[in-house]
């Protein structure tokens, strides 16, 4: 296990890292918990979590010192579970990629921009059909999103826990609004169409 300093600032902890480290600043716990209680809270709207990488982001961050193991059991026939608890380098770790993250916009290169940057290679008609499509897709996880909203709020879930959700909400609804208007637009042919179909 390395615990140098400089080994320290050189890390940088994943979107999963941050997440389990925030886990293990609440409770030490083993991996499958983790990985349950991310689900409950639905943390996968953003933050890809699948078994496999929540074990090995565990333990690359024991490695470098992190996290470190408190004890190993084993219940009924089920296989042994090791349990984590956060390390005084991985709260600074936390903190600091968290700093960093809000204070520092960071290109993510997602993909949709992509795909719009060259939607003039299909035609038009089918350009608003696929992003139709998206909209009601999106109007879906709008949805969604609002009654998890909803069901915090009657738990009397504390705003700052919410923010992140907040945010996905009016990132979505933003993009509807834009999709929306350039669906509108090209329905009513008001943008030139490389690609024209005549349609």
């Amino acid at each position: 296990m390395r615990n140098d300093q400089e080994g320290m600032s050189t890390v940088t902890v994943t979107p999963l890292g941050i997440s389990v480290l925030a886990l293990l600043a609440e409770r030490p716990m083993h991996p499958y918990e983790m990985y349950r209680l991310l689900l409950e809270r639905h943390e996968d709207r953003r933050v890809k979590v699948r078994p496999g990488s929540l074990y090995h982001t565990v333990d690359r961050m024991a490695e470098i010192g992190l996290v470190e193991a408190t004890g190993t059991e084993r219940d009924g026939g089920r296989p042994e579970r090791t349990t984590y608890r956060i390390t005084d380098a991985g709260r600074e770790a936390l903190a600091e990629r968290i700093r960093t993250l809000l204070a520092t916009p960071v290109n993510e290169y997602p993909q949709f921009p992509v795909a719009l940057g060259e939607a003039h290679n299909l035609p038009r008609h089918e350009v608003i059909e696929l992003l139709r499509a998206r909209t009601r897709r999106i109007e879906g996880e709008l949805a969604e999103g609002a009654a998890l909203l909803r069901a915090a709020a009657d738990r009397h879930v504390e705003e700052a826990y919410l923010l992140a959700a907040h945010y996905l909400q009016e990132q979505l609804t933003a993009e509807l609004s834009w999709l929306t208007d350039l669906i509108g637009r090209l329905e009513r042919k008001e943008l030139r169409w490389p690609n024209e179909d005549g349609l």
